[in-house]
């Protein structure tokens, strides 16, 4: 199982921009499809944004299409979230995830492997 942890989280203005990142231990990075997850208070967790193993394809959720980009280093065993025009209903706990299966288009449920989350909260 790859470890993963998040960073880059904070307080934010609305119109603002964040980068997460994600950085996963262990070699075997590559052989993982990669993807952030978002929990905002009260809400199920729901995925927002995905990239396959080499980083040639990308999903979006439509809540995030056009303002969030999701890319990788694989050199460097990280995944990043960056995250633009951010609104009040951006704010959640961001999750990042590993799918050892590379399902593509990503599936929610088959992601096994998760980080310990980090907060983003956007006031208006």
């Amino acid at each position: 199982q790859v470890q993963l942890v998040e960073s880059g989280g904070g307080l934010v203005q609305a119109g603002g921009s964040l980068r997460l990142s994600c950085a996963a231990s262990g070699r075997t990075f590559m052989s993982y499809n990669m993807g952030w997850f978002r929990q905002a208070p009260g809400k199920e967790r729901e995925l927002i944004a995905g990239i396959t193993w080499g980083g040639s394809s990308k999903y979006y959720a439509d809540s995030v299409k056009g303002r969030f980009t999701i890319s990788r280093d694989n050199a460097k065993n990280t995944v990043y979230l960056q995250i633009n025009s951010l609104k009040p209903e951006d704010t959640a706990v961001y999750y990042c995830a590993a799918d050892r299966n590379r399902s593509w288009p990503p599936i929610a449920s088959l992601f096994g492997s998760w980080g310990q989350g980090t907060q983003v909260t956007v006031s208006s």
